[in-house]
């Protein structure tokens, strides 16, 4: 077995374990990792690490030249539990199909996609394939309605009396769902939350369904839907073990009728034990579920023993990943329906991106996901640690999660070829409001010496920058530049402010790129001072940085109306010499 030569690396320790553990129980065989993903609506970022966990994991084993099956469980077959608020095309009249399958209900209005499921399947799995993401979907209405569990059915149906003795055993114990945790894909709360991340923790909602008790013709671990409304709203009444005869009744619309389940595909098992007798029957190594897993009567741990000793087979490596959150909610316009999802994150971050923020984190480290200003911070780091990497100085784990979030075993994700810094891309948006020509313009000043011959030298970052600007930033705190100039203001100015405008404003032609007006702006104070325009911070008094702050905010208002604003080099290469001439009255 080829070890990993990275022990500092979250994903190769696992990977280790994964390729030991299915060396162990079927060498030779591919190594099978799965997840599982319920379309009951948008599919979120936390949802997400469900994906990503074992993705990486599963990477780096094909990278040591191993098969791998990731499978990625569709839970479309669950039951449509409530209608999600904010969605498109929805209103409170979906209400009517609370109970059915996911797969039975109607797409929201104006869809392409035949039913509720496709619909919010269809745009995680793009986001999948943007992403990199490597996967055998399996479609679990699909495996139910053609009949492909069904010894595993009539099998958990005989021993129901064992799965009820082991559920017994935690149902006097503190429910998870009502101590404030999710279902499968979601996250105990330790500490108070907004409503945004209590929102992003909530899972597919699957490991809240009941185990299948009540009844007063005892315990069944299968859950037929109605034959009449479709719903799930049924109660078994009885069964018989040999000619597997089932009759049921339905407390929605009243019907009722006898089956044989040797026959009948209408139906699925409870989470507690469907979610067990997947593992035996697609012999999966490892899966990854929420940390409300970890809780006693949890499905992970009651499936842990359902597995063993209803379907002889053995419980996952099951790490439990934390919470995913998500910072500057409230400036999104999709925040009314909840948390964002991978395709929202994909318009305003590129995939490597978004692929490191779940590599460079172990799964039990929770995060959050900018969708605000930190979004130009985090890309700052980034490009800080692609020059670390570059040069080779980066630490072994974060040159590790680079070449996870960069690369695949199937090859390079697609980058933009000169990755100029995304703030500077940003602001440049913002002031030419998208303007092409104005843009190509501004970035081929940033560096005079090597102009960009097309904007499409810094795509897909400039496109993600634009939509972070038009999607994310409210109409307020755009930058507007003034159209004509603050002549009261430029009245009102003392000697001292017009000789600093003076000073810029000669030096504006022999300055004119991105470091040149740096050095001018930061200069201009130090000059004003009696200091050369190079000193550096330590050679200066604490009084220069006073004065820098006064004369930007001075050419802010000049500028943009207000006292703060893009940064100013990008700003003054934005508006243009010509213009910031005018402005500032010369």
């Amino acid at each position: 077995m080829a070890q990993s030569t990275d022990t500092t690396d979250w994903v190769s320790r696992y990977a280790d374990e994964v390729i030991a553990e299915s060396e162990r129980r079927a060498p030779g065989k591919p190594v099978t990792v799965a997840s599982g993903l319920s379309p009951s609506g948008p599919i979120h970022l936390g949802n997400l690490r469900e994906v990503m966990t074992p993705h990486l994991v599963a990477d780096e084993i094909r990278r040591r030249g191993h098969e791998v099956r990731h499978l990625i469980s569709w839970d479309d077959y669950d039951r449509y539990r409530k209608v999600p608020a904010g969605v498109p095309g929805v209103d409170e009249s979906w209400a009517e199909h609370i109970g059915k399958p996911l797969t039975s209900v109607p797409a929201p209005a104006g869809s392409a996609y035949p039913n509720w499921a496709e619909h919010f399947k269809a745009a995680m799995a793009e986001a999948l394939t943007e992403l990199g993401v490597e996967y055998d979907g399996i479609s679990q209405t699909e495996q139910y309605t053609s009949g492909a569990y069904r010894a595993q059915i009539l099998h958990a149906m005989k021993h129901r009396g064992d799965i009820d003795a082991i559920l017994d055993q935690y149902r006097t114990k503190k429910d998870p769902a009502k101590a404030g945790q999710a279902g499968k894909g979601g996250a105990k709360q330790q500490k108070p939350v907004d409503e945004a991340e209590l929102e992003a923790a909530e899972g597919s909602g699957a490991a809240s369904e009941d185990d299948g008790s009540g009844g007063s013709g005892g315990y069944y671990p299968y859950k037929p839907y109605c034959g009449q409304c479709e719903k799930d709203l049924t109660t078994v009444v009885s069964y018989d073990d040999d000619s597997t005869e089932l009759v049921y009744t339905c407390t929605a619309c009243g019907f009722g009728e006898t089956v044989k389940l040797s026959e009948f595909n209408r139906g699925k098992l409870v989470w507690k034990v469907d979610w067990p007798m997947r593992w035996a029957y697609e012999g999966v190594i490892f899966e990854p579920s929420g940390v409300d897993h970890s809780s006693p009567g949890s499905s992970f741990v009651v499936g842990g023993q359902i597995v063993r000793k209803i379907f002889d087979g053995v419980q996952p490596i099951g790490p439990m990943y934390a919470f995913v959150g998500i910072s500057g909610m409230a400036k999104m316009s999709s925040s009314k329906g909840g948390v964002p999802t991978p395709a929202d994150a994909l318009k305003i971050m590129e995939a490597p991106l978004l692929r490191w923020l779940y590599a460079r984190r172990k799964p039990n480290q929770s995060f959050k996901i900018a969708f605000d200003q930190e979004i130009q911070r985090l890309y700052d780091e980034w490009d800080k640690l692609e020059a670390k990497v570059a040069d080779g100085s980066a630490l072994p784990a974060d040159a590790a999660a680079h070449s996870r979030a960069v690369r695949t075993a199937a090859g390079e994700l697609p980058r933009t070829p000169r990755p100029m810094p995304y703030r500077t891309l940003a602001s440049v948006a913002d002031i030419t409001a998208g303007a092409a020509d104005q843009t190509l313009r501004i970035l081929s000043d940033l560096d005079p010496s090597a102009p960009l011959a097309s904007l499409d030298e810094v795509r897909p970052r400039l496109d993600r920058a634009e939509n972070w600007i038009t999607t994310q930033v409210p109409a307020d705190a755009r930058t507007i530049v003034r159209a004509e100039p603050d002549t009261a203001l430029l009245s009102s100015l003392d000697d001292e402010s017009r000789e600093s405008l003076r000073l810029l404003l000669e030096g504006l032609d022999a300055h004119w790129s991105l470091d040149g007006l740096t050095h001018l702006v930061y200069g201009v104070p130090k000059v004003r001072a009696g200091f050369s325009a190079d000193a550096t911070a330590k050679e200066l008094p604490p009084e220069i940085k006073v004065a820098q702050r006064t004369f930007f905010a001075l050419l802010y208002r000049l500028l943009v109306t207000r006292e703060t604003g893009p940064r100013l080099p990008t700003l003054l290469l934005a508006v243009g010499a010509d213009r910031v001439r005018k402005l500032l009255g010369a």
